[in-house]
């Protein structure tokens, strides 16, 4: 099943927004139940919505085959990271009923294979690394050791994280055409929005009819800041700095990956699916530790050819407050030494808000740095 979009839009990729939504089965008791990982169940519903778009399920193996060695599907379709369902055994039956970690049922899957993969080789194609601190690749390790592949029809929708920023790819896309919006930037985040996040997100939104910002609500790394807390800086930023009529906010319920570059890619076909004509990257783009180049995810659409992703990707450099130039800058637009930019570790903006101190205005809004305070002190 597909869904007819608005034409003004971008495409969907593949063409079609995928529907992999569906009754619930007469039959679901007498299947097999395959539990599912929160990643795993957040990739379920993706598909189920059309964030997945072309996927209709999991990976079978000439596709999981071709997207590890050629960053496409069997097709050719561009397509950079495996979604993949692991499993102890194949299943003894061609249908078998998905559950999340409580035996809660969502899904029926037609098992079309199932097959063995190699772990190692999949984390350095995917990862660039086999290290197992690389978070990804320790997530990879611990699977199950086959994958079972099918197209899925989901009965029930998982839960959402927050059910009023819970928009899938034809809602955005309604929600776009409404306001009359063609070409729309869509801005990945896993992160508060700091001075240099607006500065570029503010810079696309000069080119474009819109913005949609989409921080990232699956599961993340321990450290990360909560999305709940995150989702509180979003809020009180836009309100008092954004214009309304020209800003979407809605939740990406995918779990990150932290797969950098490759990341970068799947994150802007996501993007493309809910109706995003661009997609800022910037520097280490679903990075972690020091595993990729500042600047790799900007580098690897170049393994593209030109529109073969369909939507445009937006390059930004590191932003920052110069005080000789009295406003936001990168080194693109500004001349001056290091000891004229507003320069913040991680390390030192973290002690600072546990301390209750406010970074400096150049550095975060005064009320996303209050929403961190408050987070940081409980």
């Amino acid at each position: 099943m597909s869904v007819v979009t608005d034409t003004k839009l971008i495409a969907p990729h593949g063409g079609t927004l995928v529907d992999r939504t569906g009754e619930r089965p007469d039959d679901l008791d007498t299947l097999e139940v395959v539990p599912l990982t929160s990643r795993e169940l957040s990739d379920l519903d993706m598909i189920a919505s059309g964030a997945l778009s072309p996927l209709e399920g999991f990976m079978g193996h000439e596709d999981y085959e071709a997207v590890l060695d050629t960053m496409r599907l069997a097709n050719g379709l561009p397509w950079a990271l495996p979604v993949c369902l692991a499993v102890d055994a194949a299943p003894r039956g061609d249908r078998v009923a998905l559950a999340d970690e409580s035996g809660k049922l969502f899904a029926v899957l037609e098992v079309e294979e199932t097959y063995e993969y190699d772990e190692q080789r999949e984390a350095q194609q995917a990862f660039r690394t086999t290290d197992e601190a690389h978070p990804g690749v320790a997530r990879l390790y611990e699977q199950r050791p086959l994958y079972l592949a099918g197209r899925v029809t989901v009965f029930e929708r998982a839960e959402p994280s927050f059910p009023e920023l819970a928009k899938d790819p034809a809602e955005t896309r309604a929600e776009f055409s409404e306001r009359g919006w063609r070409r729309v930037v869509g801005f990945q985040t896993r992160n508060p929005i700091h001075r240099a996040h607006e500065y570029l997100t503010k810079v696309a939104l000069e080119t474009v009819d819109g913005l949609l910002v989409h921080p990232l609500v699956g599961d993340t790394k321990s450290d990360d800041v909560p999305a709940a807390t995150r989702v509180e800086c979003y809020r009180v930023l836009l309100d008092g700095y954004y214009p309304s009529e020209r800003v979407v906010l809605s939740a990406f319920p995918a779990a990150m990956r932290y797969a950098g570059p490759r990341e970068a890619i799947w994150h802007a076909i996501c993007r493309k699916n809910y109706g995003c004509s661009h997609f800022i990257v910037g520097r280490d783009h679903a990075g972690v530790g020091d595993y990729y180049g500042t600047y790799d995810a900007q580098l690897i659409f170049d393994e593209f050819e030109p529109h073969e992703l369909d939507i445009e990707p937006m390059f930004f450099e590191h932003s920052f407050w110069c005080r000789a130039c009295g406003s936001m800058a990168s080194a693109k637009t500004c001349p001056h030494g290091g000891d004229d930019h507003v320069f913040l570790s991680g390390t030192k903006v973290r002690e600072m808000l546990g301390n209750g101190d406010l970074p400096p205005e150049e550095f975060s809004r005064p009320e996303v740095a209050q929403v961190l305070i408050q987070a940081y002190q409980a």
